[in-house]
C-alpha cells in the first residue's frame, strides 16, 4: 500500500509528506492568560485529530506559563510543547516564529491552527512565508478528508459573503489556517486528564532580536464582542442611530455590550467594532438580544452559537425568529425600555449587582448618535 501511494505521488509530481502527522494548536496568551479561541481550537482540533487517527498537540510560548501547558492538556491536548523564556514574555514576531518553525520542522504536524486574532494572523503569516505551504485566513468551518488524502478543508466566506469557499492545500505540508474566535466549541475542562508536556528551548537571545518592547499600553474602553457573555444587538429596524441609546441602556442593565447588524453599520449608525456576522465578529455569548434584526444569513452565522437568543421584531415572519429561543413581536421602542426597567427593579429587589458595562457602546458610536 505504501509503495502504491509513493508511486502515485511520483506520477503526479507530488512530494511525499507521509512523515507529517497530527494537529497542532498554537495557544495564544497574554500576561499568562490564554485567549478563549485557543481552547475553542483545541475542541475542534480534537475532532480533526480523531478523524485522522492522529495526536492533538499544542504549543505554549511565553514566560512563566507552565500552568497553561497543563490547561491545554485539560482542554484536550495529548501532547503539549512548552517554551518558556524571558524573551517570550511579550509577543514579538521574530522570536515567536523562530520557535514555531523549529517545532514544525521537528514535530512535523500535518495541520497547524491559529486564532484569527491580531497576534495569530501576524504569527501565522510570518511562519507561512518561511515554509513551502499556504495559509487560509479567517476560517469559520474546519473539516478533514479521512486517510489517505488527509486534506484539511478550511472554509471561509467569499464573494461579499454570498458564498463559502473551501480552500485546500493538496501538495504541501503543514496545512495551515487561522480561525475566528467564537465559532468553535471548547471541550469541558477536565482537570483529571493527563498528557505529555515537552519542554523546548527558545531559539533567540535578546541581543539577536531587533525589536524591543519598551512598554505595553492597554487600550481601555475598547469593545470586545468575542469575549462578551451578554450582547444586545440592533439592526435596520431601529430606524436610526438614536435607538442604539435604548440598546445601551438595556445592555447596562444586564451588564452586557451593544452589537449591531451589517445593515446598521453600513448605514453609519454605529461603528464597525460593534458588527456581528460574517464580516464582523463571530460570537458565542450566554445571552443574545436581536432587536430590529431581520435575520439575514450574513448576521445569523455570527450569532447562531449563542446559548439563548431573544428576538424582538414587529414582523412576526422575520427569519430571526427561526433562530430565537424566545420571540417578542411588537414595537421595540416600547418593549426594550420596559425590559430594562424590569431588570433594574428586580436587581434592586434582590440586591443583585451587575458589573459595569462601560464598553457597551463605544465612544465613537455615542458621538455619531449625538451628531445625528
Amino acid at each position: 500500500m505504501a509503495n502504491e501511494q509513493s508511486q502515485e505521488q511520483a506520477d503526479t509530481g507530488m512530494l511525499d509528506w507521509s512523515a507529517y502527522r497530527g494537529v497542532l494548536i498554537v495557544v495564544e496568551q497574554r500576561d499568562g492568560a490564554a485567549k478563549k479561541v485557543s481552547w475553542q481550537l483545541l475542541g475542534e482540533g480534537k475532532k480533526l485529530a480523531a478523524k485522522l487517527e492522529a495526536p492533538l498537540m499544542a504549543l505554549v510560548l511565553g514566560d512563566d506559563v507552565a500552568h497553561l501547558a497543563e490547561e491545554a492538556v485539560h482542554y484536550g491536548a495529548d501532547q503539549v510543547f512548552l517554551c518558556e523564556a524571558p524573551e517570550l514574555r511579550t509577543y514579538r514576531t521574530r522570536p515567536y516564529s523562530r520557535v514555531c518553525l523549529k517545532l514544525i520542522e521537528e514535530a512535523k504536524p500535518e495541520i497547524v491552527l491559529f486564532g484569527a486574532t491580531a497576534t495569530g494572523r501576524d504569527l501565522a503569516g510570518a511562519i507561512a512565508t518561511h515554509l513551502p505551504t499556504g495559509l487560509t485566513a479567517d476560517t469559520t468551518q474546519l473539516d478533514v478528508e479521512p486517510p489517505p488524502s488527509r486534506l484539511l478543508l478550511a472554509s471561509r466566506p467569499a464573494f461579499s459573503e454570498k458564498m463559502m469557499a473551501t480552500i485546500l492545500c493538496k501538495q504541501y505540508r503543514p496545512q495551515m489556517a487561522t480561525a475566528r474566535a467564537g465559532v468553535f466549541q471548547a471541550l469541558p475542562k477536565d482537570a483529571a486528564r493527563e498528557g505529555e508536556i515537552v519542554r523546548i528551548e527558545a531559539t533567540m537571545r535578546e541581543e539577536e532580536i531587533a525589536a524591543q518592547v519598551l512598554d505595553f499600553l492597554r487600550e481601555t474602553g475598547k469593545l470586545n464582542l468575542e469575549e462578551s457573555e451578554i450582547i444586545v444587538a440592533g439592526g435596520r429596524g431601529l430606524g436610526g442611530p438614536d435607538a442604539f441609546g435604548l440598546l445601551a441602556d438595556l445592555a447596562d442593565a444586564l451588564g452586557g455590550v451593544v452589537g449591531a447588524s451589517r445593515a446598521a453599520v453600513d448605514a453609519g449608525w454605529i461603528g464597525h467594532e460593534h458588527q456581528v456576522g460574517q464580516t464582523g465578529a463571530t460570537v458565542r455569548p450566554k445571552l443574545y438580544f436581536a432587536i430590529g434584526i431581520s435575520g439575514a444569513v450574513q448576521h445569523t452565522v455570527g450569532m447562531s452559537h449563542a446559548d439563548v437568543v431573544v428576538a424582538i421584531n414587529k414582523d412576526e415572519k422575520a427569519p430571526i425568529f427561526q433562530f430565537a429561543h424566545y420571540g417578542i413581536v411588537g414595537d421595540l421602542f416600547k418593549i426594550v425600555p420596559a425590559i430594562a426597567e424590569e431588570i433594574r427593579q428586580r436587581r434592586t429587589l434582590f440586591g443583585i449587582k451587575v458589573g459595569s458595562a462601560e464598553n457597551s457602546l463605544s465612544a465613537d458610536a455615542l458621538e455619531r448618535s449625538e451628531a445625528k
